[in-house]
């Protein structure tokens, strides 16, 4: 363990966020660096629980303690290497997952609880400065070859598992660049995408093919594609977008999260010089209160928007762990993010309980602003409250609320995969679906999640297929696909 007494004596501490007016003229994440020894003085807190139930929180089965205690005394390099035996990525899920692990963590039954996610950031940023992080290809080759579809995390966790087993793996993606909602979907603000392309660069070396700009299910056929590889993995994610089916959704200024932020990704990506959906000058409101709609937001105001207001319809969550969601559960609070602080800087506001009812349009055919109503619920069906109708100004209206499932029009349709009853793609508990020799992980066949669970289920899936195409595997299988998403 750690220093025994440093949960009794050493604060949680986290890197300070760079000013508002500073961060925001640019695109950089928005965090400071930290102090190593300040960091190492964080890992101390890590205390001997005997159960560690951060291992509970963690889908992928993270050894925190272990790379906790590491960390304390200095073993960077040590460090790096317990990181790595459960997580092929931690640059992605030290900087964007939720970290139900330290919703977990023992200490914060009555205190904070370790900081756990900046440890795993820190891990690996010094692995790379260091040149520990190298290519690993395999010492045998199968001969097998296996088609991926989908370039998320789930897709990448399972192809460098599987590239590393000896097997010949393509990875299909229909976007022009690698990374599914890690390239296109997260803002740079949250993750540059240097991370990701490093990471890529490892994989190339390993021997995993990218073939970008390809729609499997248009431009190649499943037969096709079952034809040339002895294995397939869907890791398309679930990217049916929920809709807002109200009077004047058909009004021009009314987009999708995921049409607004990938535009806004391709100017940093160099494509252009100004994103096709742009703020700026506009009264946006974003619509949805989870991660998604913060991303829309702190974009939109480095867009150089005029207002920003986020909308949600479930009531304002609590600050404080309610009764029933104890530990070590992960509990639905109210949080304030990077973007949620340069909202209030802007005097914008985050307005909860409102439904909305129509979009109103002006003479030319574009949103200019959102009728609302108070409503309460859940538990009434959020049943309108009289009296509460008002209009909020709106130019750009972007919907960020979540998806319903994997798309089936194309390539699922072309397989003949089976459904389960939440409408994902079915599968059994080697993550093979009812089709012979493909196989499912991630969003698509578990709905919409985190990306810890994207990547534990890439690490899984790898494991079942590399068992279908050898009879055995080595490799490592954190979850059964029947486990329940935290999300």
């Amino acid at each position: 363990m750690a220093d025994p007494k440093g949960f009794l004596t050493v604060p949680r501490e986290l890197p300070k966020r760079r000013p508002v007016d500073v961060r925001i003229k640019n695109w950089r994440e928005v965090y400071e660096d930290f102090d190593r020894a300040r960091l190492e003085r964080q890992a101390s807190r890590c205390m001997d629980c005997g159960i560690p139930f951060c291992h509970q929180g963690c889908p992928l089965g993270n050894l925190i303690p272990e790379w906790n205690d590491l960390v304390y005394r200095s073993d960077w390099r040590d460090a790096i290497e317990r990181l790595h035996a459960t997580n092929n990525f931690p640059e992605f899920t030290g900087k964007l997952c939720p970290a139900p692990c330290e919703a977990a963590c023992v200490l914060g039954i009555n205190s904070d609880p370790v900081t756990i996610k900046r440890v795993e950031a820190e891990i690996i940023d010094r692995a790379w400065e260091e040149g520990w992080v190298t290519p690993k290809p395999p010492a045998v080759k199968t001969g097998k070859k296996v088609a991926i579809v989908g370039s998320g995390p789930a897709g990448l966790a399972a192809a460098q598992q599987l590239t590393r087993a000896g097997h010949d793996v393509t990875v299909y993606e229909r976007a022009d660049r690698i990374g599914g909602l890690l390239r296109y979907g997260i803002p740079e603000f949250k993750m540059e995408k240097r991370h990701l392309d490093r990471r890529l660069a490892q994989m190339r070396a390993e021997g995993t093919e990218f073939v970008t700009s390809v729609e499997v299910g248009v431009d190649i056929t499943a037969e096709e594609l079952r034809a040339r590889y002895d294995a397939i993995l869907l890791a398309g994610g679930a990217t049916v977008r929920r809709d807002l089916p109200v009077p004047g959704r058909d009004l021009a200024g009314i987009y999708q999260a995921m049409e607004y932020l990938p535009e806004a990704n391709r100017v940093q990506e160099g494509d252009r010089t100004e994103p096709l959906i742009n703020a700026a000058g506009k009264d946006v409101v974003v619509i949805g209160g989870g991660d998604t709609g913060a991303d829309c937001i702190g974009t939109a105001i480095r867009q150089g928007a005029r207002s920003v207001t986020q909308l949600e319809i479930m009531p304002k969550p609590p600050e404080q762990r309610p009764p029933h969601q104890p530990w070590p559960t992960y509990p639905i609070l109210y949080k304030t993010e990077s973007a949620h602080e340069e909202l209030a800087d802007m005097g914008g506001q985050r307005l909860y309980a409102l439904s909305t009812v129509e979009f109103l349009g002006d003479e030319h055919g574009h949103v200019r602003a959102l009728k609302v109503v108070g409503v309460e619920g859940p538990e009434t069906g959020f049943k309108p409250i009289p009296g509460t109708e008002r209009e909020i100004p709106a130019q750009l209206v972007t919907l960020a609320m979540g998806f319903l499932g994997p798309q089936r029009e194309g390539l699922l349709q072309q397989l003949g995969v089976e459904f389960d009853q939440r409408g994902n793609v079915a599968r059994d508990d080697n993550y093979a679906t009812n089709v012979e020799g493909v196989f499912v992980a991630g969003d698509m066949g578990r709905g919409q999640s985190l990306i810890v669970w994207a990547i534990a289920e890439g690490r899984s899936a790898a494991s079942g297929i590399d068992a279908y195409l050898t009879g055995s595997t080595t490799l490592p299988r954190p979850i059964p696909p029947t486990a329940r998403p935290i999300s």
